[in-house]
């Protein structure tokens, strides 16, 4: 089973604007220092994400980026969809080529199975993520991170 860093990363991004949803638009730049995720890989994946209308930009002072819809109307498999990454659990990506260029005994199994993972994933919207204690407490932990670090002096860093 593969889901890429580009999906991993996609869904850690949005939770990101999900969480600070209340601060109005997000720049990309906060997501990475939080995150730990590359500024230009942000940008390649909030062109998709924009595209498939998940996000919204925000030009001007005081823009980036904010979530297009309810974060309870927006699933992880959407997400995941949206910046062209699938969960496939097949040796062969779903090409049906799995054995010497034939189908294997077991790539119905692998398909159902990628299709379970896939419903499964539809049915987890980020606000019943960032619900979870656990993630708020994440949430503020990385918060409270960020804070020192802009505090710090330019020779401590």
């Amino acid at each position: 089973m593969k889901l890429t860093a580009k999906g991993r990363y996609a869904v850690t991004a949005m939770l990101d604007l999900a969480v600070h949803v209340h601060e109005g638009p997000i720049c990309l730049a906060d997501i990475s220092e939080r995150q730990g995720i590359s500024l230009s890989y942000l940008e390649q994946l909030f062109a998709k994400l924009r595209r498939n209308h998940l996000v919204a930009s925000v030009r001007g002072p005081g823009g980036g980026y904010r979530l297009s819809r309810d974060s309870g109307d927006i699933s992880v498999a959407e997400i995941i969809d949206s910046v062209n990454e699938n969960v496939d659990a097949t040796k062969c990506g779903g090409t049906s080529d799995c054995q010497h260029g034939e189908i294997c005994l077991t790539h119905e199994l692998w398909t159902d199975l990628s299709e379970e993972i896939h419903q499964f994933l539809s049915g987890i919207d980020l606000a019943s993520i960032i619900a979870k204690r656990e993630i708020q407490q994440i949430a503020a932990r990385q918060d409270a991170m960020r804070e020192e670090l802009i505090r710090l002096p330019a020779h401590e860093l």
